[in-house]
């Protein structure tokens, strides 16, 4: 497990996107999506597009589709384009597709993809990963704490064609898992591991 300085030298022959996975329908958190539920004052998912925003990635792209509109107006104002992902009742992987495919158009070396139910994630661990990616050149890396690998996740663009095959509700996770040069990437952040599934994780982040 690798431990890197998050403000070594960032690449900038390198074109690094940012995928926020953001279409899910919320089933586990009941009638409400999740996603558009407060945390001081402000929808979780603007919290999750934030990090990547304010994070060293060239750009991001928002993928929605559950209740599509209302993602859209939780995240204006913030430098983002959105994709809407129609397919998304077929599981988080149509997500990924539709995020790679933007990624792939923007000629990305590589993509970071974090998701919309994550709130308290810091960009300084985007930008370790990034760094990580960087000086150490292995392709398919996982922000982890305490040895417990998270989320987000980075993906050399060699690793592209296969998220784009990828089926289910899988994402890319066993595809990173099932990578021979993949690492976690120890950081100070326990919001890695922290998402919002049911309305009791919601209370204990207030």
């Amino acid at each position: 497990m690798s431990v890197v300085d998050s403000d070594s030298a960032r690449d900038r022959d390198l074109t690094i996107w940012g995928v926020l996975l953001a279409a899910g329908t919320s089933n586990r958190y009941g009638t409400e999506n999740k996603l558009l539920e407060s945390i001081s004052g402000e929808p979780i998912v603007r919290h999750a597009t934030r990090t990547l925003v304010s994070s060293s990635v060239d750009g991001v792209t928002v993928v929605a589709g559950y209740q599509a509109d209302d993602i859209r107006t939780a995240v204006s104002g913030l430098d983002v384009e959105i994709r809407v992902n129609d397919d998304y009742e077929k599981g988080q992987s149509t997500s990924v597709q539709t995020g790679i495919e933007t990624v792939c158009k923007h000629e990305a070396d590589a993509a970071v993809i974090a998701l919309g139910d994550m709130p308290c994630v810091a960009s300084s661990t985007v930008n370790q990963l990034i760094a990580a990616y960087v000086t150490e050149k292995r392709p398919a890396l996982a922000a982890a704490y305490r040895g417990q690998r998270g989320n987000p996740v980075l993906f050399d663009a060699q690793f592209f064609g296969a998220l784009l095959s990828v089926t289910g509700d899988s994402g890319g996770r066993q595809l990173l898992l099932s990578a021979d040069d993949g690492a976690a990437v120890e950081t100070a952040d326990p919001g890695v591991l922290r998402d919002i599934d049911l309305p009791s994780d919601l209370r204990n982040l207030e």
